[in-house]
């Protein structure tokens, strides 16, 4: 018996155009007429998060920055998870060895040294997912999150860390160099204390050790009185692994990294096929008919 699923964003419930798809609405309004509790699992920041769920009229809780930050249907922050100096430190000291940029995501908003090398990561992201990026159109909505004040451009990222009551939650790490990007992951998967995953093929997402997919599926399920074997999760990449291993029904996408599909008992159609909506119907219409 499914009564809680917990589906990751991108590569998974949203298509290439970052959209959530009719199939994919439909399955989850069902599963919720079920009484089953449908989460968002994300690497994005909640009004990242929120965009392409809004205009679909869902009311849903959200795993956001991987696990930092848990909200419920309301929106209120129920739990939150935040790097102290002695771990920013430490990982800003790796990325600057092999000069990594990164983008730092707080309780605040998200912060760049570079909006244009912002820009290159969403072209590279886009590319590596087989589609023809527009340009203009990338940095429009670059500059209008800038303009709205949930991206900020600073001059050096150290005006943040000692802000009274802002928090830092994740680290965005990208490079297209792959020899510098392993070399970084290694070094820094050292402290115990970090959770090291990643939603791209180019880029590390750096939390602490707490703020994971999992812990966070876990600390939800045990909220509701609900057993890991009672729950599923969905999703296409490494930072999906530590929920799919808990998961009593662990889905990979048809699109996922081969890593993720390793620890999945269950294959489902990519996200362009509404995958994530074909899955839920599967599993839980069979139990209720």
């Amino acid at each position: 018996m499914i009564r809680l699923i917990a589906t990751d964003m991108d590569g998974t419930l949203l298509n290439s155009g970052h959209e959530i798809s009719q199939e994919n609405i439909e399955a989850i309004r069902y599963a919720q007429s079920k009484g089953v509790t449908v989460v968002i699992a994300t690497g994005r920041a909640f009004y990242e998060a929120n965009m392409p769920v809004k205009p679909t009229g869902l009311t849903v809780p959200y795993i956001c920055l991987n696990g930092a930050e848990i909200r419920d249907e309301q929106f209120n922050i129920t739990h939150t998870s935040h790097l102290n100096q002695g771990q920013i430190k430490k990982v800003t000291d790796v990325l600057r060895k092999y000069d990594i940029f990164y983008q730092v995501y707080t309780n605040f908003g998200i912060y760049t040294e570079d909006k244009e090398k912002d820009l290159q990561i969403y072209l590279d992201i886009a590319m590596q997912a087989g589609n023809t990026p527009d340009v203009e159109k990338i940095r429009e909505g670059i500059n209008k999150r800038l303009a709205q004040g949930t991206l900020k451009e600073v001059a050096d990222y150290s005006m943040i860390y000692d802000r009274e009551g802002e928090l830092v939650m994740k680290l965005l790490a990208y490079t297209s160099d792959h020899d510098k990007l392993t070399q970084a992951k290694s070094e820094l998967q050292a402290f115990s204390s970090l959770a090291i995953s990643a939603s791209a093929r180019n880029n590390l997402e750096i939390t602490h050790a707490d703020a994971q997919k999992g812990v966070a599926l876990k600390r939800i399920a045990e909220q509701l009185q609900i057993p890991l074997s009672e729950t599923m999760a969905l999703g296409d990449n490494l930072n999906d692994v530590s929920m799919l291993e808990v998961a009593g029904f662990s889905v990979a996408m048809e699109n996922a990294a081969s890593e993720t599909k390793a620890v999945a008992k269950y294959l489902t159609d990519s996200n362009e096929e509404s995958g994530v909506g074909r899955a839920i119907m599967k599993y839980v219409r069979q139990e209720n008919e």
